[in-house]
């Protein structure tokens, strides 16, 4: 305390602290700040926007209609932007969107504009074939205008038609033909399964004739097997497989098996990568796991691996230290998991934290990596020695 008392403290200070004294009562002293430093920013600055971001969208919700807009196109592709850069807004906005279409297009001429629109940016935006699928079936069936040729479902599979008449020669075109192809082959999977088609006793079904071109357009893919053909098929399967063999099996037939039959034959016979192979076969192994789906056992009878083939399927994966895969299904799975655990004791920081190292940037996995050269391991045993005698004298 003495020392603080005796501490000397610029005059010319603007602020004030307390300082601990040796009675019960605090001396109050003053330290030195900087100075002030005035800001050249200003309020009255315009907002700044990156390059590229429209601000039309940033908190549009197209509330007031086709206000301010001159033709359909204009409003219905301002729309469909909206929702590839917002898709949350689908719910909200889509009645408001409808509503104002159907004030809009009053003749054949107008709703044939609608769907090639709505065609366009589903098979030309990445990304955006899902959210087209829903806003077609939204609109096929709250679109109120009863035009004297077809309903806005028609002019959509007729639209689709006239590319899939096109479907040989797109499966066998260049690089931009072909890419155009795939986007309208996952368009009409998504339409297939968003379609929603209501018969007259109220039942929903899906589009019969969307299942067929599907058939027909695997067939293509796997008949033209270059790798972006192939690519393309496995997403179709992955994205409509359960649906479409369930669909096959209802009319007892074996479509499918069928296409696994093809995939194995491109397998062992096309020239196509090896990755792609790779994806093909994977696909197999999705079908034999009935497309990932699992069935639950009786609740009268506890799951064993004995009585339930799936007993595994929701089983974590672990890998070896070699990288191998492995689960509680692997005969060996007691050996490989101690395995696991005893490498696990070289992180003990990982579990006592609860937090993952951060990788090989990690100063922790430097130490590790990082050995001593020779002639620096020598210096550095040479000065623990040292070290050691200087504490012991």
């Amino acid at each position: 305390s003495e020392h603080l008392q005796q501490a000397r403290i610029p005059s010319g200070s603007q602020e004030k602290v307390s300082v601990p004294d040796s009675g019960p009562e605090m001396a109050e002293s003053q330290v030195a700040v900087a100075p002030l430093v005035t800001s050249k920013l200003s309020v009255k600055a315009p907002e700044f926007y990156p390059s590229g971001y429209n601000q039309n969208f940033a908190d549009s919700s197209f509330e007031d209609g086709y206000d301010g807009y001159l033709t359909l196109a204009e409003y219905v592709q301002d729309f469909l932007n909206h929702l590839a850069e917002q898709p949350g807004c689908f719910e909200t906005e889509i009645a408001q969107f409808a509503e104002t279409v159907n004030g809009w297009v009053t003749a054949d001429e107008t709703l044939q504009e609608l769907v090639e629109l709505v065609y366009q940016q589903a098979t030309s935006v990445p990304n955006f074939s899902y959210m087209g699928a829903r806003l077609c079936n939204y609109l096929s069936h709250h679109l109120t205008i009863s035009p004297q040729s077809r309903s806005f479902r028609q002019l959509l599979l007729q639209r689709c038609q006239t590319e899939y008449e096109n479907r040989d020669e797109a499966a066998k075109g260049d690089e931009t033909a072909r890419k155009q192809f795939h986007a309208f082959v996952l368009f009409l999977a998504e339409l297939y399964l968003n379609l929603e088609i209501k018969g007259t006793k109220g039942q929903v079904t899906r589009a019969e004739i969307l299942q067929e071109g599907l058939r027909e357009l695997l067939n293509v893919l796997f008949s033209n097997p270059v790798d972006n053909n192939l690519m393309c098929a496995v997403k179709l399967l992955k994205l409509t497989g359960s649906v479409l063999e369930d669909a096959w099996k209802e009319k007892g037939k074996n479509d499918m098996e069928k296409m696994i039959q093809r995939i194995e034959n491109v397998v062992l016979d096309a020239n196509c990568s090896r990755d792609v192979k790779h994806m093909l076969l994977k696909v197999v192994e999705l079908r034999s796991s009935n497309w990932g789906r699992v069935h639950e056992t009786s609740p009268h009878t506890k799951a064993t691996p004995e009585n339930d083939p799936n007993y595994f399927m929701n089983e974590p994966t672990f890998y070896t230290s070699d990288g191998i895969p492995f689960t509680a299904a692997d005969p060996d799975y007691q050996e490989k998991y101690q395995e696991l655990l005893e490498r696990e004791d070289l992180f003990p920081d990982y579990e006592e934290s609860g937090m993952a190292l951060s990788g090989p940037g990690d100063q922790y996995f430097n130490d590790l990596d990082n050995k001593m050269d020779p002639e620096i391991e020598e210096a550095y045993e040479k000065f623990c020695l040292e070290s050691e005698h200087k504490r012991k004298q």
